[in-house]
């Protein structure tokens, strides 16, 4: 069940959300090769707690780390540690805060210096997949109309979609109802009421789309080892369009 937030919420999360998006920018201001993802992991913890909030990740459901750091053939998940970024990687950085009783959420991968063109197509065609995916959202629109249209995107430009993981709602909770695939069909789903919010989280990899989880439990790799990449935001489904909070 999808819970509807009243304007009063959706401007005590407008804080934890600019939190999000400032520590986005500020990481990927900082990012560069010769870093250990557990170096990023720390920026990520060092700017949320400086800002007064909390960072979501640490300890939920057991995850040991303030952001999820997943290099190059990592999707989403990745803990932190000794993996020292090199030229020529990217890197998702997935992280939550939370501040006046609510979560923001939010995700970008970064291009470690020069990387090939594979890569770099891969980076710039899954955040305009987010674009495409809420093109035309607004109260009434079908849940998989957003699926549908990140999938569209992604396979006219020869990646596929991950279908293992999805974006979610949120709110008081880090995760929410409903779940929003990144695939489906239009015009099927429930219609999105105003006032949802939501996390759109395409995450598209450069080969075939299935995963595998690594035996910590949480690293999901792509089973053919090859590059996949991630980004997110959380917005708000108005009357008339969207409302982004972590832009």
């Amino acid at each position: 069940m999808i819970v509807v937030k009243s304007e009063e919420e959706i401007a005590r999360m407008r804080e934890p959300c600019a939190i999000v998006r400032d520590c986005l920018a500020h990481v990927g201001e900082r990012i560069a090769a010769g870093m250990t993802t557990r170096e990023v992991d720390a920026l990520v913890e060092q700017f949320i707690r400086a800002h007064g909030a909390i960072p979501s990740c640490l300890g939920y459901g057991g995850f040991p780390a303030s952001a999820c750091v997943s290099v190059n053939e990592v999707v989403v998940h990745g803990i932190p540690g000794d993996r020292v970024l090199r030229e020529g990687d990217i890197v998702s950085v997935d992280l939550c805060a939370y501040k006046n009783g609510f979560h923001g959420d939010g995700a970008r991968t970064f291009r470690i210096g020069k990387v090939s063109a594979e890569k770099d197509k891969l980076v710039r065609v899954t955040e305009e997949c987010f674009f495409a995916g809420i093109e035309g959202l607004r109260a009434g629109t079908p849940l998989n109309d957003i699926g549908s249209r990140v999938q569209k995107h992604a396979e006219e430009n020869g990646f596929s979609v991950i279908r293992a993981y999805t974006g979610h709602g949120i709110g008081r909770e880090m995760h929410e109802d409903p779940a929003v695939p990144n695939f489906g069909r239009q015009g099927t789903g429930m219609r999105l009421p105003a006032g949802a919010v939501i996390c759109v989280e395409p995450m598209i990899a450069a080969g075939k789309w299935r995963v595998e989880v690594l035996p910590d439990g949480w690293t999901a790799v792509m089973a053919d080892g090859r590059p996949a990449a991630h980004y997110e935001n959380t917005l708000v489904v108005r009357e008339d369009g969207v409302e982004i909070l972590t832009l």
